[in-house]
Formats: structure tokens, C-alpha cells, sequence
């Protein structure tokens, strides 16, 4: 049953950016707004789904991938749109700001090793959408920032082989702060 529902999330979310970004002139400006709008639609129109757990999220920026990749566009120059659009769909529809990043976050980067994508460029770009989102919405940076980057590491360590080492140095490199949560997270 759970896996039907999400299963039928991701295809009515890749469908409705495939839809919403048909011919759009920029892909990665106009993505916040299709995913955000098409995560907060959905979740006010589908009683099936509780908006707890990362599930719902994870599920939203899945489908996102797949139908920016179907149009032909840049799913890297995507991503922090994403994630952005993700997480503050799921936060203004009353979901949890925690599993609302950490869903987003640990979903990109599986879904870019899935694509064959490049996960610590991915990590990076989720990382600063999710950060993005919950600014705009008036929450936590700081808890995000930590949330995001220790889901997307621990993401890459499920991917396992190179993955974690790849993710850990793009964001030490690209996200202001990952240096010092991760050495947070070793003690």
C-alpha cells in the first residue's frame, strides 16, 4: 500500500514538472516555484499521505529529478531549485522542517548516483537548497545547515565506495559551516 502511494507520488511529481516546465527559458529559476507549488497542491488535494517522515519529501524530489531530466534539462543547474521548492512546499503544508531536509538531502543525492550524476556536486547544491528553503520560510538555518549536511553524508555512506569521501570534500569545499560539522560529528 505505502509503496503504491509513493510510487504514485514520484510519477504525478515528475509528471507535473515535466508539465510545468515545458518550455521554460531557465530550468534552474523556474524549478523553486513548479516543485514547491506541486508539493503543496498535492499534499492539500491527497489525504492518503501524512505529512511526517521523509518519505513524502524523498518522494518529491525523486519525481522532480526524473521530469527535469525528461525535459532535457540540466539536473545539476536543478537541484538546489529542487530541494528548495521541496522543502518549503513541505514546511508551508505543515510538514516537519527536519524530515522535510533530511528527505530532500539523503533523495538528491541517491538519485544523482541513480542518474549516474555527480553526488558532491549534487550534495552541495541540495545542502544550500534546503538551507535556502527554510530561510524563506522563517526556520532554523542553523539546525538545517547541520541537518542537511550530516543527511547527505549520511547518504553518501550509504551509496558506499567513493561516494562518502566525494561528498564530504565538496562540502567542506562549497558549504560555509561543513567543515565544522563534521568535525562535530566525529566526537
Amino acid at each position: 500500500m505505502i509503496f503504491s502511494l509513493i510510487s504514485k507520488l514520484v510519477n504525478g511529481i515528475k509528471g507535473g514538472v515535466v508539465e510545468g516546465l515545458k518550455g521554460a527559458a531557465d530550468v534552474g529559476s523556474s524549478v523553486v516555484g513548479v516543485v514547491k507549488n506541486l508539493t503543496v497542491t498535492t499534499l492539500k488535494e491527497t489525504t492518503e499521505f501524512v505529512i511526517s517522515g521523509i518519505e513524502v519529501p524523498a518522494s518529491i524530489v525523486k519525481g522532480a529529478f526524473f521530469g527535469v531530466a525528461e525535459i532535457g534539462g540540466s539536473v545539476i543547474g536543478a537541484v538546489k531549485g529542487i530541494v528548495q521548492g521541496a522543502v518549503q512546499g513541505v514546511i508551508e503544508s505543515g510538514g516537519n522542517q527536519e524530515q522535510a531536509v533530511r528527505g530532500s538531502v539523503a533523495q538528491a543525492v541517491h538519485s544523482a548516483k541513480e542518474m549516474g550524476l555527480n553526488v558532491g556536486d549534487t550534495a552541495v547544491q541540495a545542502v544550500k537548497g534546503s538551507v535556502e528553503a527554510v530561510k524563506q520560510v522563517g526556520g532554523d538555518t542553523l539546525s538545517a545547515t547541520t541537518e542537511a549536511i550530516t543527511s547527505a553524508l549520511d547518504a553518501a555512506q550509504d551509496i558506499g565506495g567513493e561516494a562518502a569521501d566525494s561528498v564530504k570534500n565538496a562540502l567542506v569545499a562549497g558549504v560555509d559551516g561543513a567543515k565544522d560539522v563534521i568535525e562535530e560529528l566525529k566526537k
